[in-house]
């Protein structure tokens, strides 16, 4: 049932998904230690698919391929696998608080998209304000590398590339026919594509495998069932029943949760930059969402 504000259910699951995506990122950091980034994501997309389709099953509503969505999901697996691949390599050579920062950018990129390619998406004066803000905390992020934060320019480039791949495969599922098939139908398409892409491309990006221990591959299980086929479904479940504004804006508590364990599981330091950075995106984000 639709509902037109945040009650304490919506709370709660709220603040449990932006938490189990921090965890997550943590996942990526440790399983990158035993699995090349762009090959890890690759297995985690190849394996989602089973479970992504176990729980459309379980639902009553098994995914169904149809000709008239082969563009559009070649095209949105094919954007979601550069987000993640980019993503991952990011939390592999920069710090885990930067990296989210920079990547919870996307509702700036995703509000510019929408304005030039969607209707009833134009960016209005307080939009605009929002937008100055999240780029001047971006910018401030990339800019403010200090020895202390544990930045590398690559790394927060890549978060910033990931930042895009999410933004632009938001603005396809929204712009492309895939909007007739539901989110449930979009994700499928997403690992489905994602998976065979970023296997390929994992052999350019160094060996294969690092130092692999057990706990790595249940990293991995656990990003493919958890992550993806829990935490992506619930997420999508909280945008068909909560105003989307809402949801949007909470999603900010990730990188929150993300510099809290740079700081508890890595020894990172929270500067002031990245503390101005975090401060100017969450409040572009908070303008972004705001109901007209």
């Amino acid at each position: 049932m639709r509902k037109d504000r945040l009650d304490g259910t919506g709370f709660a699951a709220l603040t449990g998904v932006a938490l189990l995506l921090a965890i997550n990122q943590v996942v990526v950091v440790e399983v990158n230690k035993g699995i090349q980034p762009v090959f890890f994501a690759g297995l985690r997309s190849v394996l989602a698919v089973g479970f992504v389709w176990a729980w459309l099953r379980w639902n009553g509503r098994p995914p169904v391929l149809r000709r008239a969505h082969l563009l559009a999901g070649l095209a949105i697996g094919t954007m979601f696998a550069i987000e993640f691949l980019c993503l991952f390599v990011a939390l592999d050579l920069t710090a885990l608080g930067r990296a989210s920062v920079i990547f919870y950018s996307m509702p700036l990129w995703f509000a510019l998209l929408a304005h030039f390619g969607l209707p009833n998406e134009r960016i209005t004066p307080t939009k605009g304000i929002g937008l100055l803000l999240a780029f001047a905390g971006t910018a401030t992020a990339i800019l403010s590398r200090q020895s202390a934060s544990g930045g590398s320019l690559p790394g927060d480039l890549a978060a910033l590339g990931a930042a895009l791949g999410w933004a632009l495969t938001a603005f396809l599922a929204r712009r492309t026919v895939l909007r007739e098939a539901g989110s449930e139908m979009q994700l499928f398409w997403m690992v489905l594509v994602s998976g065979p892409i970023l296997i390929l491309a994992a052999p350019f990006f160094g060996p294969l495998i690092r130092d692999l221990n057990i706990y790595h591959i249940w990293g991995l299980l656990f990003q493919a069932s958890i992550v993806v086929a829990g935490g992506f479904a619930m997420w999508l479940w909280l945008l068909s029943t909560y105003p989307s504004a809402t949801v949007a804006s909470f999603s900010f508590m990730t990188p929150v949760f993300a510099m809290a364990f740079g700081v508890l599981f890595y020894g990172e330091e929270v500067t002031l930059g990245l503390a101005l950075a975090a401060a100017l995106v969450a409040a572009g984000i908070v303008l972004i969402n705001r109901r007209a």
